[in-house]
């Protein structure tokens, strides 16, 4: 699996972004799916995750309210949809598939996309 991930960029605190991430190879939809986010000197920590049915969704506390996450299996694409954004989420967001295992444990994911930045300003 290939994941390519868009949709960052800068916005002030209050706004929203969506990022996309578009996915090629292998069987998109038996896939567990996630969005990970690396700020600046601190280690990478999941955001969100979806399993391959859509039955479990997982948002870390400091989104909920404020993201969603979505895939879509015939696009082959999964969003993360950002609102009321803070300085706080400032960092690089990654997208990540992995073919089972925990939701929650970055080691679970075999596949990662490169990563956009998102930054918002106060």
């Amino acid at each position: 699996v290939q994941l390519q991930a868009s949709g960052g960029g800068l916005v002030q605190a209050g706004g929203s972004l969506r990022l996309s991430c578009a996915a090629s190879g292998r069987t998109f939809s038996s896939y567990n799916l996630a969005w990970f986010r690396q700020a600046p000197g601190k280690e990478r920590e999941i955001v969100s995750a979806v399993t391959w049915s859509g039955g479990t969704i997982y948002y870390t506390d400091s989104v909920k309210g404020r993201f969603t996450i979505a895939r879509d299996n015939a696009k082959n694409t999964v969003y993360l949809q950002m609102n009321r954004l803070k300085p706080e989420d400032t960092a690089v967001y990654y997208c990540a598939a992995a073919p089972g295992g925990k939701l929650r444990i970055d080691i679970a994911y075999d596949y990662w996309g490169q990563g956009t930045q998102v930054t918002v300003s106060s």
